[in-house]
């Protein structure tokens, strides 16, 4: 038996690798010439290889899009099976205080060393710089046609990863119903008209934000950058509110609280008997609460207070906008920015259209999907590649066995 593997990313090696044995032939078609791209740069180099959320029902919740699919996925496949599989093929892994987990050395090329070396010793073939144009049902399987040959197998498997653009899944047009168009998830804010972009390099280490007229927020570390905001938070954020922010053309107002368990009440309080216990002191010059004296210093100019106004001296007008740049913080976002090397988008086969437990279409037999070319996104922290192990474990088994 013949199986074709479209992408030879993360999902399309894993898939490769499951769908392997003595029965099958298994080739993996790549549009470039060079295989797991995105494992060797994600983390900055280290590989965010999963997460340590072990529960199926709390890893599900840290996607915006398929948290319903993938609990019936991660019942075949979840965190613990990619622990053992790496750990088993000589990669440990290490968990850091906030659940992403990563190979102890610290260094991607040990999860592509581990994946190279079990497709070669699976017999696993690899055809670079093979753009697909076109793939055709046949009465043997499928014909996938790239610019100057054409490949025939029994099964394919689609692992093409995510694209900006709806014409990225154009090759699939006669096999596939419906395709999401894809929109960008896990970006950051541009902020072109705000002061605050003065004071990039800044981050406080668990900050709240919610965007203007919804539900949608978010708590984590928040980095300030040249063009805006960053961190944790604001990524997680623009994943789940990915659909949001695109239907308003990236143009919307954030209200930032720069530590997330703060209340009004808390603040009014503390600041009132800092107020009586320093009258003397300034009010520039002394941050309270934790705050980075630079970011301190712009939420006093902001509440127009002058720079030498002593806390005894400090109308109570001042003293409720100084409480509402601390607890409500408002910033405009105009824009966004994509990171292209690791970009991430929602859209892609629409979930409806594949049974969650073989990862196979359920409109065309022998047809398989794994990966981001699903309707599938995570949040940052390792999650887009474990629904990558997963549905390429799946799919591959699948196609192997079905």
């Amino acid at each position: 038996m013949k199986i074709g593997v479209i992408g030879a990313g993360a999902a399309g090696y894993f898939a490769a690798i499951h769908a392997s044995s003595s029965n099958s032939e298994v080739t993996i078609l790549e549009k470039t010439s060079k295989s797991l791209a995105k494992v060797k740069i994600s983390g900055g180099g280290r590989c965010n290889v999963t997460h340590a959320a072990f529960e199926i029902s709390k890893l599900a919740k840290n996607y915006p899009r398929g948290e319903k699919f993938l609990k019936k996925v991660f019942r075949h496949f979840a965190v613990s099976d990619t622990v053992e599989w790496f750990e088993s093929r000589g990669v440990s892994l290490k968990t850091e205080a906030d659940g992403r987990m990563f190979p102890t050395t610290d260094d991607s090329q040990n999860i592509i060393d581990a994946l190279e070396k079990e497709a070669s010793e699976k017999g696993v073939k690899l055809v670079f710089k093979f753009p697909v144009q076109q793939v055709k049902r046949v009465a043997k399987g499928f014909e996938v046609h790239g610019k100057d040959h054409s490949f025939v197998f029994d099964r394919i498997i689609v692992c093409t990863g995510g694209s900006p653009k709806i014409d990225g899944f154009n090759f699939l047009k006669s096999l596939v119903t419906n395709i999401i168009n894809p929109i960008p998830s896990l970006f950051t804010f541009n902020t072109p008209t705000e002061p605050i972009r003065r004071f990039m390099g800044l981050s406080v280490p668990d900050a709240h934000i919610r965007l203007e007229g919804t539900k949608l927020a978010y708590r984590g570390p928040l980095l300030i950058t040249h063009w805006g905001l960053s961190g944790p938070a604001v990524l997680k954020l623009s994943a789940f509110g990915a659909d949001w922010l695109h239907a308003q053309q990236y143009v919307a107002n954030a209200h930032i609280r720069w530590q997330a368990d703060w209340t009004e009440d808390f603040l009014a309080t503390q600041m009132g008997q800092f107020q009586q216990n320093h009258p003397k002191k300034r009010i520039s010059g002394n941050p309270l609460f934790g705050i980075p004296a630079r970011l301190w210093e712009h939420l006093v100019d902001k509440s127009e207070i002058s720079e030498e106004l002593l806390w005894q001296n400090l109308p109570k007008k001042n003293f409720h906008k100084l409480l509402q740049n601390l607890f409500c913080y408002i910033v405009h976002i105009e824009g966004k920015t994509t990171f292209k090397d690791e970009f991430v988008t929602a859209g892609g086969v629409d979930l409806a259209e594949v049974d969650p437990d073989t990862m196979m279409s359920r409109t065309c037999p022998n047809l398989f999907f794994a990966g981001e070319v699903l309707n599938i996104d995570g949040i940052t922290g390792g999650f887009n590649f474990q629904a990558a192990w997963s549905t390429g474990y799946l799919a591959g088994k699948s196609a192997l066995s079905i």
